[in-house]
């Protein structure tokens, strides 16, 4: 995760968080955490990054919605970074 924005890892945290949300869902989500609106051109291009990097998958839920799931890299990245992060905070 160390090649990622903070706001690439805060859509994996949501993304983490749902059984294959929608962009929708992530764009809302994420929405609550900044208290502002999330720009589609924003959003979308970055998960499309994380797709390009293997931690996401995304597939289609229906002709319109698409959906965006951790891969297993994915999994792997947090465990990654947790690691990194308990060697300096322990709470």
């Amino acid at each position: 995760m160390d090649h990622l924005t903070a706001f690439q890892r805060d859509l994996l945290y949501v993304i983490a968080d749902f059984d294959k949300p929608s962009g929708q869902t992530v764009s809302d989500e994420l929405q609550k955490y900044y208290d502002s609106e999330i720009q589609y051109g924003r959003l979308y291009p970055n998960l499309d990054t994380l797709v390009d990097y293997g931690l996401v998958e995304k597939g289609q839920l229906d002709r319109r919605t698409n959906y965006y799931a951790l891969t297993e890299a994915g999994h792997e990245a947090f465990r990654d970074r947790r690691e990194w992060e308990n060697q300096y905070i322990d709470l």
